[in-house]
């Protein structure tokens, strides 16, 4: 018997520098959903993320408080594994999960390493990239500048303590741009019509495939433009040129994962913190299955990220069930398999 494929949850990408319209485009994708249950993960912070109404619910009923995450750890593409993928687990565990999700990153973070990310065999098999918008703001970028104010953008860069890549702000504001599967010029009302023609000829140039640029002011792009793009970026990702493709700092995708049987235990404290020092000493980026506890009706869940794990009773097991534990083990490529295995033995 052919088992049905699991539909994948689209995530749609908003990358855009502080103060390109990213969050006002937002609020009118929620608007004109149209029914679509969206999540909404955000990754500014400080004084400068999305403005507390959002945060505290976007008062949409397509987008209500529980599906709001916010990430405050610092710059998404830097922080993938200890916050991101904690984040899609608890959005993807909500009773009803979403429909669709939006991310919008900080305004210095380099979009690619984020959509490697959905290349990890936990995410690929339930998420897909919808689609990378890049908001511009359009009258900055005529003038000469990438962000209506630099200074801002200082000052962001400076209080992430997270941020490992200081690249010129040139660099990457093309990094979104090559990123992109759909370009958003905002702000045009400021502009005249011959300067948007020739900023769009200028964007054109440096766009590595034929990508659609939009021009709007207010943000203004119907949730039926800005989402169904069906890119499937993480299957596209040599089309994605970027200034990091050779370094070191943001290849998230040289990892491998192994799934362990782990019968009943005793002491679920006991075996947490045996978890944590594992991971620890071999440099595992995440530990996620069940476990059967002794003496327990129900299965524990458990999940961790890197040494900081959490675990919750998730379900009763059922009659007839096998009571064996699977965790799935997943890290950078040359994990030693048989010392990680004999160390939970």
């Amino acid at each position: 018997m052919v088992l049905p494929e699991i539909r994948k949850i689209p995530v749609t990408i908003v990358t855009g520098f502080l103060g390109s319209g990213k969050t006002t485009l937002i609020h009118h994708l929620l608007r004109t959903a149209g029914g679509k249950r969206l999540a909404l993960m955000i990754n500014e912070f400080g004084d400068v993320g999305v403005d507390g109404e959002i945060l505290r619910g976007c008062g949409e009923a397509t987008c209500p408080e529980e599906n709001i995450v916010e990430l405050t750890n610092g710059c998404i593409c830097c922080t993938v594994a200890d916050d991101f993928l904690p984040a899609i687990e608890g959005l993807l565990a909500l009773p009803t999960p979403p429909d669709h999700i939006v991310i919008e990153t900080s305004g210095l973070a380099l979009p690619k390493p984020l959509v490697k990310a959905f290349d990890w065999p936990d995410v690929r098999a339930r998420l897909t990239v919808d689609g990378v918008i890049a908001v511009i703001d359009a009258a900055a970028v005529a003038a000469g500048r990438f962000a209506e104010d630099p200074e801002k953008l200082a000052a962001q860069r400076a209080a992430d303590q997270s941020l490992d890549h200081d690249n010129p702000l040139e660099e990457v504001f093309e990094d979104q741009l090559l990123c992109a599967d759909l370009v958003i010029l905002n702000k045009t009302d400021l502009l005249e019509g011959h300067e948007i023609t020739r900023l769009r000829q200028e964007l054109a140039t440096t766009l590595p495939r034929a990508v659609k640029i939009i021009a709007t002011s207010e943000g203004r792009i119907d949730a039926s433009i800005l989402l169904g793009l069906a890119a499937a970026a993480e299957d596209d990702l040599d089309a994605r040129p970027s200034h990091h493709d050779d370094e070191t700092d943001h290849a998230h995708d040289e990892f491998e994962s192994f799934v362990l049987a782990v019968p009943p235990i005793d002491d679920a404290a006991v075996f947490i913190r045996k978890l944590a020092a594992l991971a620890e000493s071999h440099d595992v980026l995440r530990i996620k299955g069940f476990l059967p506890v002794a003496g327990k009706p129900m299965r524990l869940l458990v999940q961790g990220v890197g040494a900081r794990f959490r675990q919750q009773f998730d379900r009763p097991w059922l009659a007839g069930e096998e009571r064996i534990g699977q965790l799935v083990v997943i890290g950078e490529a040359g994990l030693d398999r048989a010392a990680i295995a004999g160390a939970l033995a």
